[in-house]
């Protein structure tokens, strides 16, 4: 699942170079991208539900996620302080970590198909060969 969430963060941040893209929010934004599609499956209570059990389930892997809150609407703040203490390559790799958790929440929840099925739609020209959901990979 790592190697699932890495793609999609460094897809997402070579799509948008602008200055906005090298944010620590910018390398967190998979949840923001998934968010509209998550949200008209299961409510945007739903959705806040799944990213703060995503968050918990993070939080001792990565020390600086317990910074990050998620507000009432399910998006992530916090990133600001972040972002003067802790260097670019953590920060990337608590993103990674973080949405490796949301992905293999919604792989559990939902089944394997329709997580596909709504990161294709959020995602549309990004390449999803070569993925493997395995018994192997726990995350």
């Amino acid at each position: 699942m790592r190697d699932f969430a890495e793609r999609l963060i460094s897809y997402e941040t070579r799509k948008n170079e602008s200055t906005e893209a090298n944010t620590p929010a910018a390398a967190c934004r998979v949840g923001e991208k998934l968010r509209p599609h998550l949200a008209t499956l299961m409510g945007n209570v739903g959705f806040r539900a799944l990213l703060l059990r995503a968050l918990a389930l993070a939080n001792p892997e990565v020390a600086w996620l317990r910074s990050v809150q998620v507000t009432a609407d399910g998006s992530l703040e916090g990133f600001d302080e972040i972002e003067t203490q802790v260097n670019p390559d953590e920060i990337f790799e608590g993103c990674v970590v973080l949405a490796a958790h949301l992905l293999g929440l919604l792989v559990v929840l939902i089944g394997e198909g329709l997580t596909l099925r709504l990161v294709r739609e959020a995602w549309p020209k990004l390449s999803l060969n070569n993925l493997h959901f395995g018994k192997e990979n726990k995350r």
